[in-house]
């Protein structure tokens, strides 16, 4: 089974570029989708050539902002929108899919902003995400895909000295936040399997900086320590474009 996650940065966008052609020849049995910016309907409209799946959506309150999706060939048992908190819950940033051997949670993650205006408000979304993956995997091991919006490491971004404390996305503050995931009992797959490889997953459409490969790995899959005996590999696609992400993904045996 092959699972990617991918944040399209708009998914009416993507869809007139290669999006469609590259979904159908990287041919993921789930694909997780953030930051959709579109209605739960317009979501399903953008994909339905991609008729092989059953589609899933998430909407922000706020339209045009925000958003998830899960498109699967595989039908879940039970699919939820929701962590059980009103000021987390109106973005559309969450989507739980279960299934016979895992609960699947695909989620965009809230950005301090360049302002670090969201700093606070982002501290207290990881712990209550936290405890709510925590809950879950109470059920079933749990698979946690999406934009974390995180350099977790300084392996993790081109410049970590540069932006260290300094810019959304590595301060102390968030890495305090993955760390807290990661000692939880939630394992990084691609640095379980490549554990000193320098990959990224987005790049700023500035100054060339995806050309340059000038980029920081903000989008993860996690696992819950009892499934990776499950995994067969993960993956960093770095040659499908469309998007200032590229999609990252798993496989399992």
């Amino acid at each position: 089974m092959k699972l990617i996650s991918f944040n399209v940065n708009g998914i009416r966008a993507i869809v007139g570029k290669t999006f469609l052609q590259d979904m159908e020849t990287v041919n993921a049995d789930i694909i997780c989708l953030q930051e959709t910016k579109a209605t739960v309907e317009q979501v399903k409209e953008t994909v339905a050539t991609l008729s092989d799946y059953h589609v899933f959506a998430h909407e922000a309150d706020k339209k045009g902002y925000s958003g998830t999706a899960i498109l699967t060939k595989i039908k879940p048992n039970k699919v939820t929108y929701h962590i059980g908190i009103e000021e987390h819950d109106k973005e559309g940033r969450t989507i739980c899919a279960e299934y016979d051997d895992f609960i699947l949670v695909n989620v965009y993650v809230p950005n301090s902003g360049s302002e670090l205006a969201r700093l606070g408000y982002r501290q207290i979304w990881d712990r209550d995400f936290l405890n709510y993956l925590k809950t879950q995997e109470k059920l079933k091991p749990v698979l946690v895909c999406g934009d974390l919006n995180v350099a977790h490491k300084s392996i993790d971004l081109a410049r970590p000295k540069e932006n260290y404390n300094k810019a959304a996305g590595h301060m102390q503050e968030e890495i305090d936040g993955m760390d807290a995931f990661t000692s939880n009992g939630l394992v990084d797959t691609f640095r379980h399997f490549f554990p000193s490889e320098q990959k990224y997953t987005w790049w700023s459409y500035r100054a060339g900086a995806r050309g340059k490969n000038i980029g920081w790995r903000i989008d993860y899959f996690l696992a819950s320590e009892s499934f990776i005996p499950k995994l067969k590999d993960a993956f960093i696609l770095n040659d499908i474009l469309g998007s200032d992400h590229c999609p990252v993904g798993i496989t399992l045996k």
